[in-house]
């Protein structure tokens, strides 16, 4: 190689008087039509001058890439940080181990518009996607307009419309949260989201299912600064509830850190529980009560009804995976009586 400058598969070509076509056809592995002494010319050559083909180009000019694409939906709540909520991240960990484990290549993109998937998917060749956070008509519209095999965490649609969905037991997270709260003593309970639809409302609804009491819904801002004005115009309020059962692990552990730098604390002054068991919830303090999901399954279940989905599409018969949940109990909740 001359200097730092990358060979060209057209400079191979010219000093061995080659078409550019016959040495990317070596590069890529199809020799069928070129003859042994040709490929061996080009692959001597190309180990002389330490030439490193393009991956993409290797992925590209092959039937199959290898490739798993995710897409998430970089949602405005997020401001930005989409991939490092704790629900997002621990996904894509176990995304990256199933991938793996299956022998392909796993590629991230975060966007909020629907088109930009067919594009990223066109792009590379993927042979298939795994999809979170996007809506129900996203969803009818990609399932119209592409043909690669894809799945859906947490989607809220009919079965019928086609799409696998790989989602959890929301609503029973939600009665264990309220079954938990009521055993704990707390007849005032306080649900916390951003929205009161599809999973949330989900959450919310199986907590009101099982506390039989008193649960009321607050809906949060998207914005952190609008949530800390909404925390401190309604703490009067929220401290009328002996519980807050946020619907996500970020939103408890943001309103935890609200309440202690107002002196409030918990469990001791008011119980707070989450959903979806992040890392950090083992490790804030105090550590946080909250619903678990299993990552792991789910990722597995994802990589296998794909390969499903693009070898034998008839043997998937389930196109909603719903898996179990599970409270996980912490030093967030304190039983509770109410004052004489």
């Amino acid at each position: 190689m001359m200097g730092n400058e990358r060979v060209r598969i057209s400079d191979i070509a010219e000093e061995l008087g080659l078409s550019t076509a016959t040495v990317s056809n070596v590069i890529h592995g199809k020799t069928s039509k070129i003859s042994a002494e040709t490929v061996k010319r080009v692959q001597q050559l190309l180990e002389q001058k330490s030439y490193i083909p393009s991956m993409a180009g290797i992925l590209l000019a092959q039937n199959n890439s290898r490739i798993i694409g995710i897409v998430v939906n970089n949602h405005e709540k997020y401001e930005g940080h989409v991939l490092e909520d704790g629900f997002i991240s621990s996904s894509l960990n176990a995304l990256s181990h199933e991938i793996d484990r299956a022998g392909y290549f796993m590629m991230v993109k975060t966007t909020t518009e629907w088109k930009e998937i067919i594009r990223f998917a066109s792009m590379w060749n993927m042979e298939g996607l795994v999809i979170i956070g996007f809506c129900e008509q996203d969803y009818k519209k990609l399932r119209e307009n592409m043909h690669i095999p894809f799945v859906v965490y947490d989607g809220y649609f009919n079965e019928t419309d086609g799409i696998c969905n790989l989602t959890i037991d929301n609503f029973d997270g939600g009665f264990q949260v309220g079954e938990y709260l009521m055993r704990m003593g707390h007849k005032k309970i306080l649900c916390l989201s951003d929205n009161y639809i599809c999973v949330d409302m989900e959450r919310i609804e199986g907590c009101k299912k099982a506390a039989k009491a008193a649960v009321h819904f607050m809906q949060l801002p998207f914005q952190e600064k609008d949530r800390m004005q909404f925390y401190n115009e309604k703490l009067e309020e929220i401290l009328m509830y002996s519980a807050v059962f946020a619907v996500s692990d970020f939103y408890a552990m943001e309103f935890i850190y609200f309440l202690r730098g107002k002196g409030i604390r918990v469990p001791e002054d008011i119980s707070v529980v989450g959903f979806d068991d992040s890392p950090l919830c083992r490790y804030c303090a105090p550590k946080l009560t909250t619903v678990r999901q299993d990552a792991g399954k789910r990722a597995e279940s994802a990589v296998s009804v794909l390969l499903k989905l693009k070898n034998t599409p008839e043997t998937v018969e389930q196109r909603t995976v719903k898996l179990p949940v599970c409270l996980i109990e912490r030093n967030s909740v304190r039983k509770y009586q109410e004052e004489a």
